[in-house]
């Protein structure tokens, strides 16, 4: 639905929607009425109410620089001078402050589209006059807007080929839209309560050539996104704001990180949930307010928005990645235990490493090696006395069972002899490498000393890339590529020469970075790449490294490809896992991993996870059995530190024990957590998953970050804080078994004090569920050959529902190909039946072991396994848990196990 709003209507809606409560908006729709009399720029807009309103509901009109009374003022804007000067801004723009103004809708192929025009210029240099509005409705739940200058070609982001395109019937779309023509702004309503889910008439729109503002309403307060950053999953809206420039920056507060996501979701009320995707790669500042209201300001681009109605939030993710692509399905390996260390330096010292894991029965199935292993810090290369023997330890390490990983860094060594390095002497030959804006090679300086960066967004460079991968692979058969430093850091601010004085390294205006310019810890803005200039790609790098990674292994290896990136951006799931940095050991960095990992699963990156026990700084042993435990249950799980030992095995008995068990539990939960990256991969699931958003209409569950869920029936409870031993955990209504030996909990939505000694983690399994589960192993190439059991957890009236994905674990597109297994077990009438409804052979040969049924309500008389009496099998009436062990019962086949009350 598309209608135009007048402009006294629209200020009404400001004034009386968005400012009345400005924390939780009320469920109002657009009212009507009537035109603006006093609608002329000539008015004295000081003596009249153009700039009476509330301080939280200001928009700031000197965010490009800082202005005096009289220059905020010859903007035409109004100025207070606040006592707080870090909360509302001082010069602000009045009601209906001149903007674009929008001539009639048209019909195009795609939808409609309208130009905006200005009468005069606006207050910024090199203004852009003119513009093109499109609109495309794509989906029922997914409206499409972008505005770009319709004369000249400005840099627009196009993710990698082959987005799948999910389409569907868009006749009952979910929103409205309508818009003010003059000042131009739109405002996006969901259809079916009238809440408004975007109102951008509240501030002008302003469109410069390295200056992008768009200001809009938020139906609510419970914003979650905007990453990378070191944040609650909840956004402090309190007058913050939070750059998007992907920079090599441990995690701290305030500070642009590794990756740039520019999507956020919002929880409106009774379980409604919208998002917004600006699809635009430059440096980017978001302003948080508690009207509650937000601002995109970008260098460049074109603005290029997605606006997603969900209904629920997963459905709001859903549609996310419909537009970035699904998540690519990981290894079966990948999801078991990975060790690492920045300090391992030679084979001997990581051959002893993975020899005393297995001494001491910690499950483990990848060794990885830091830069330690590169001949000269020289990627593509290794050390010929540290490392000699790199190639036959790779082979020990596949003989057990076990896979290898080493780091990968982006920039390639150009000091090296002519003729002595082929990776630079090729890539030079090819034409590889990022230019500076005089057409030279642009050299920055990382671990090797100077060093060159390939152009990923070159076909002719990841062509080059395979070519490295393989000629590596050919000596060193690795089973996956890390990919570290590719914001793309380096030591030298731009490059070993400096950059160039022009307007792409000093900007009119630069967001609030680390380093204070956006050339601060990388490469220069004008350095020249195939596809436009680095100031327009900068945030892109780690995604075309990925793309090109992913590809190269797949290529090479012929099987499913393992990559681990640190930089990120929208669509990098797709191709690659993260991890979340360079992690200080100490307690706060452990709790806010939490929101980190449950961030990147918004962001469609299910396979991502922390250094456990820290990477920077020394640990303790009660921490560091706190953070793998919580570890076990990151969907990636890396412990990986820098230079202090933080290996299992170092540490006490006792300390040993707990970390071995948090171990083994998260190896028998595999078969569920490989199904649930199976779901993420194919409807777009999430894998770790924010309480909100399987509990949407539940208040409570609004801001919970201290736990989180393991698809829609695991709730992880972890240990957070210093000498604790027991832990007040919310469980959503409904019951709830621990996971550790069935003791149901009865809920009504309440926080329960558990018990939570060093040897715990508290998980419980959520009613109405089954959990497949198998026998943990020292490795996953043991661990799948084990029995299977299950883990059933009925509802009072009895019933249990669970699925489980199998295939070989390794091979390219299993799924899409129809080379898998995939079972429903259901649970009712005291049995348990298996429902194969598809089998490939990867189950032959697998049995069903034994099972655990919670909550059943009184001892059973006798238990049969396919109609055949079973002896092995205990009850306990004070948790109400029936244990069947001692079975066989093959998992390629329908089986049922029953017992009588």
């Amino acid at each position: 639905m598309v209608g135009s709003v007048p402009a006294k209507e629209n200020k009404t809606i400001a004034h009386k929607i968005f400012l009345n409560n400005p924390r939780k908006p009320q469920n109002n729709s657009v009212e009507t009425m009537g035109t603006h009399p006093e609608n002329s720029q000539e008015t004295d807009i000081f003596s009249d109410d153009r700039c009476t309103m509330s301080p939280e509901s200001r928009f700031d009109c000197a965010r490009d620089r800082v202005l005096s009374q009289r220059e905020c003022e010859e903007r035409g804007c109004c100025y207070d001078p606040l006592p707080n000067f870090a909360g509302p801004p001082r010069c602000f723009y009045p009601h209906l402050y001149p903007g674009y103004k929008m001539g009639p809708l048209t019909t195009t192929l795609r939808g409609q589209s309208a130009t905006l025009t200005r009468a005069t210029p606006s207050y910024l240099p090199k203004d852009i006059p003119t513009l093109l509005l499109e609109v495309t409705e794509e989906t029922a739940g997914c409206l499409h807007l972008t505005l770009k200058d319709p004369s000249s070609q400005r840099y627009e982001v196009q993710l990698p080929a082959g987005v799948p395109q999910r389409k569907t019937d868009i006749k009952d779309v979910l929103y409205t839209t309508e818009y003010q023509s003059d000042p131009f702004g739109f405002i996006v309503q969901r259809k079916s309560n009238g809440r408004v889910i975007m109102n951008t008439t509240v501030a002008p729109l302003l469109f410069a050539d390295q200056y992008l503002q768009l200001s809009t309403t938020l139906a609510s307060s419970l914003v979650s996104g905007l990453g990378e950053h070191y944040t609650s999953l909840i956004l402090d809206l309190n007058w913050t704001s939070l750059t998007l420039w992907n920079r090599d920056m441990a995690p701290h507060a305030d500070a642009n990180l590794y990756g740039s996501h520019p999507f956020y979701i919002v929880q409106e009320e009774d379980g409604l949930s919208d998002g917004v995707f600006l699809l635009n790669s430059n440096a980017i500042e978001v302003v948080l307010q508690p009207t509650p209201a937000l601002t995109w300001v970008s260098t460049g681009g074109i603005l290029d928005l997605y606006i997603f109605l969900g209904p629920d939030p997963q459905s709001v993710i859903r549609q996310y990645l419909q537009v970035i692509g699904y998540p690519m399905m990981p290894p079966y390996w990948s999801l078991g235990f990975h060790l690492c260390r920045w300090g391992y330096t030679t084979t001997k010292t990581t051959r002893h490493v993975a020899q005393r894991m297995q001494d001491a029965n910690f499950p483990m199935d990848v060794q990885w090696n830091d830069l330690d292993y590169a001949n000269k810090r020289r990627v593509f290369t290794f050390d010929p006395w540290r490392f000699g023997d790199l190639p036959e330890m790779v082979e020990e390490f596949h003989k057990r069972g076990m896979k290898y990983i080493l780091i990968l860094d982006p920039g390639i060594s150009s000091t090296s002899p002519p003729g002595t390095y082929p990776p630079f002497d090729d890539g030079l030959k090819r034409d590889v490498f990022i230019k500076n804006a005089t057409g030279h090679i642009l050299i920055g300086q990382v671990w090797p000393g100077p060093t060159a960066f390939p152009d990923f967004t070159n076909p002719d460079t990841r062509q080059w890339w395979e070519v490295c991968i393989r000629d590596f692979h050919s000596k060193v058969p690795v089973d996956g590529l890390w990919i570290d430093m590719n914001e793309p850091a380096s030591f030298v601010q731009g490059s070993v020469e400096g950059c160039p004085d022009n307007d792409l390294e000093s900007p009119p205006y630069t967001p609030r970075v680390v380093g204070g310019q956006l050339n601060s810890g990388t490469l220069c803005m004008s350095a020249q790449q195939r596809l436009s200039t680095h100031y327009n790609l900068h945030n892109m790098y780690g995604l075309t490294e990925a793309y090109a990674t992913h590809s190269a292994l797949k290529n090479v290896r012929g099987k499913r490809p393992f990559v681990l990136s640190r930089s990120s951006y929208p669509s990098i799931g797709r191709f690659s896992g993260v991890w979340t940095g360079d992690v200080r050991s100490d307690w706060e960095q452990l709790r806010y991993s939490i929101p980190a990992v449950l961030q990147f699963s918004l962001f469609g990156v299910p396979l991502v996870g922390a250094d456990i026990c820290g990477f920077g700084g020394n640990t303790t042993e009660e921490l560091c059995v706190r953070w793998m435990q919580l570890g076990a249950f990151y969907p990636f799980m890396r412990n990986h530190n820098d230079k202090p030992n933080t290996e299992p095995y170092v540490f006490a008995k006792k300390a040993q024990a707990a970390m071995r068990s948090a171990l083994n539990l998260r190896y028998s939960l595999l078969p569920f957590l490989y199904t649930l990256f199976h779901h993420a991969h194919t409807t777009a699931d999430t894998v770790a998953r924010p309480v909100f958003m399987e509990f949407p209409t539940d208040p409570n569950c609004d801001t919970i970050d201290r736990q989180f869920l393991w698809g829609s029936s695991l709730l992880i409870s972890p240990v957070l804080e210093q000498g604790v031993v027991e832990l007040s955990a919310y469980l959503p209504p409904g019951t709830w078994y621990s996971l550790h030996n069935g003791q149901p909990f009865y809920s009504k939505g309440q926080y329960l004090l558990l018990p939570a000694p060093l040897d715990t983690i508290n998980v419980h399994v959520r009613e109405g569920h089954i959990i497949p589960q198998q026998e943990p192993a020292l490795t996953t190439t043991a661990s799948r050959r084990n029995p299977f059991f299950l883990t059933v957890a009925l509802t009072a009236g009895g019933w249990a529902w669970g699925d489980f994905f199998w295939d070989d674990g390794d091979s390219l597109d299993t799924f899409e190909m129809g080379n898998y297994c995939y079972i429903i077990f259901i649970a009712g009438q005291s049995q348990v039946v298996s429902d194969p409804l598809r089998l490939n052979g990867d189950l032959d040969g697998l049995v069903l072991g034994g099972l655990q049924v919670f909550g059943v309500p009184s001892p059973p008389h006798y238990v049969l396994a396919n109609g055949e009496t079973v002896r092995d099998f205990t009850y306990r009436s004070d948790t109400k848990v029936l244990k069947v062990s001692g079975l066989a019962l093959p998992m390629s086949k329908v089986f049922t196990v029953q017992w009588a009350l």
